[in-house]
């Protein structure tokens, strides 16, 4: 028989998998959208400018990756289509560029203070039966991992590593000499992440990007559900 504890590790990571899938959906949207108001409708021509997940999921990224992740344990994340965008119809490409890369990040912080105004306002009409483990506690969880799930992936898509949002950002930004050094390590951006993500925790039982996330996406979320 399964433990309390046990169950509630299986049932966290069944619910972070599915939150994961529809917030990365939103995540893309909110590129999409960005990138519409400033003036590129690519991806409203692409049918990418719409609240259907199905637009938005990577077969491989947004279910069999998240799935595979939760089942070792460890953080779940995931990736959807990147959306399609033309840089030379932004009113201002330079400009532009970082705006619409930022956007998805944006829109995951957003989400995040959605739950956790829920939270908030669950636990004040609700303490009593959340502590005592009855159907609201069960609620409270889904948002709290919720809120979590949103700050993981908004501060994993800000790191400077191609596709990730945050080489659309920093790229821009880079002059000469250190853009062309940065170019050259973004050819290794995927086996870079590997190795953050599998082999350094794995061989050196050091978690750099899990140490990171606990400083950024932790303390937000914590911060945002009154935890801290």
């Amino acid at each position: 028989m399964l433990s309390h504890m046990s169950t509630e590790r299986i049932f966290v990571t069944v619910v972070s998998i599915f939150l994961v899938m529809i917030s990365a959906s939103l995540h893309e949207l909110g590129h999409a959208y960005a990138a519409y108001l400033l003036g590129d409708d690519t991806a409203k021509r692409a049918g990418r400018l719409t609240l259907n997940p199905l637009a938005h999921l990577d077969r491989f990224g947004s279910i069999v990756l998240p799935l595979i992740m939760g089942l070792m344990g460890g953080p779940v994340f995931a990736f959807a289509k990147p959306v399609p965008y033309n840089p030379n119809n932004l009113r201002n490409p330079q400009r532009d560029e970082v705006l619409v890369a930022l956007a998805g990040p944006a829109a995951n912080i957003a989400q995040a203070l959605v739950g956790a105004v829920a939270c908030r306002v669950l636990w004040h009409f609700q303490a009593p039966g959340i502590l005592a483990g009855e159907a609201s506690y069960w609620v409270y969880t889904i948002l709290s991992t919720y809120v979590y799930v949103n700050c993981s992936l908004a501060f994993f898509n800000l790191i400077p590593l191609p596709p990730l949002d945050g080489s659309s950002i920093i790229s821009p930004l880079l002059k000469g000499e250190a853009r062309r050094k940065y170019y050259i390590v973004q050819r290794y951006s995927l086996p870079i992440l590997m190795v953050a993500l599998y082999v350094i925790p794995m061989v050196l039982h050091l978690d750099p990007l899990g140490i990171y996330l606990d400083a950024t996406a932790g303390n937000l979320a914590d911060l945002l559900l009154g935890w801290k």
